[in-house]
Parts: C-alpha cells; sequence; structure tokens
C-alpha cells in the first residue's frame, strides 16, 4: 500500500537537472517553512514565497501546481510517517489491536497531529475544490471505516465513518483548543467515549 500523499522520490542515476530541480524544491519548502514559522500558514502566498526565495512565481506555480499542493507538499512527510504507523505500526495504533484500541489510539494521535500540523492541514483541504477529497483525508476515513468493520458494525459503516471524521476534522479541533481552551488530554477522553459508546452501542 502506498503512502498519501508521497513526495517525489530520486530515482539512482537521476540527471544532474533532476537533482537540481530537487534542491531548488527543497529550498522553495524551506523558505515557505520559515514564513510559516514567523506569520503563520493563512499569510503563505504564491507571491510571498517567490519573493522570500528569490524566484519568479512561476517557478513556485511549476514546482507546486497551486497552493494546495503547496500545502500538501509541506504535509506530505508528517503525514507519509502518521500513515505508516496506523498502517504498519505497533498496536495499539497499528495492526494486532482489537478494532476498537485501534479506533481509540488513532483518534488520539489524529488530534495530537492535528495540533502539531493543523494550520497546514487546514490550508492544504480549504485551498482544494473538495477537501473532502482529500487522499490523506480519504485514507483516514477509510481506515476508520476499516475499523468498524471489524468490530461487527453494518449498520452503515461507511456513513458512521464519516460522522466520526468530522470530530478529527482540524478546524474544529482548532478551534476549541484556541478559542474553548479545551486540552489535548480532553479531546482524547471525548474521543475514546464517543468510539466505544459507537462500538458498543451504549
Amino acid at each position: 500500500m502506498r503512502f498519501i500523499p508521497l513526495e517525489p522520490g530520486s530515482l539512482s542515476g537521476a540527471s544532474p537537472e533532476r537533482r537540481d530541480a530537487a534542491r531548488n524544491r527543497e529550498r522553495l519548502l524551506e523558505a515557505a517553512r520559515r514564513l510559516i514559522e514567523e506569520c503563520g500558514a493563512h499569510a503563505l502566498t504564491m507571491d510571498r514565497l517567490a519573493e522570500t526565495a528569490g524566484v519568479g512565481k512561476g517557478t513556485v506555480f511549476r514546482r507546486f501546481g497551486s497552493r494546495a499542493g503547496l500545502m500538501v507538499a509541506l504535509l506530505s512527510d508528517a503525514e507519509a510517517d502518521f500513515q505508516g504507523r496506523f498502517m504498519f505500526g505497533p498496536p495499539p495504533l497499528g495492526p494486532g489491536a482489537p478494532g476498537l484500541d485501534r479506533l481509540i489510539a488513532f483518534g488520539a494521535q489524529r488530534i495530537a497531529f492535528v495540533l502539531e500540523y493543523g494550520d497546514l492541514a487546514r490550508a492544504a483541504e480549504a485551498s482544494g475544490p473538495n477537501r473532502f477529497e482529500v487522499p490523506a483525508v480519504v485514507l483516514w476515513h477509510r481506515h476508520i471505516e476499516y475499523l468498524l468493520r471489524e468490530e461487527g458494525m453494518d449498520a452503515d459503516p461507511w456513513l458512521m465513518a464519516t460522522s466520526l471524521s468530522a470530530a478529527l476534522d482540524p478546524e474544529r479541533l482548532l478551534h476549541a483548543v484556541r478559542v474553548h481552551g479545551v486540552t489535548p488530554e480532553r479531546l482524547a477522553d471525548s474521543w475514546r467515549e464517543l468510539v466505544t459508546r459507537v462500538v458498543r452501542g451504549g
């Protein structure tokens, strides 16, 4: 199974031009990370990135296609690491634990991920034509559905996974923490209670 999204990898024997392109791409990403640290993800524009990196705006668009593509590229390594842990890592997040235990662990880890990378995730989703069709979002929605099915749920697990996914929405989680002062521990406890009631029906 492939991670989503994947960073383009360099092939062995790649031409110097490709290596140069990879270096230039990483230089742009480093400049983007600096801008986000200084001003926040909302202030990162293609124009501002081009100016900071000292390149033409067309170069930025050729590398990333759009602002959404830039955000996805910035998220890619962290998202691939998270995906690797819930698909192939040790239990309870990875395979080998009961479905409910994996659901609980998944939610707790996704909450931690959003609190660290939520501004990027929110910008990537909002910049696309349909935030619910972002490949990484589709993947973890399917993962929740799979775990519900593993626990024997047959009452429309796809739609139930959609409802549970809403509880992990970056916009919702960041609003709860930043506006209402909800702690990460409280968010994780609420997720545990929610999925336990859904799975056990009480």
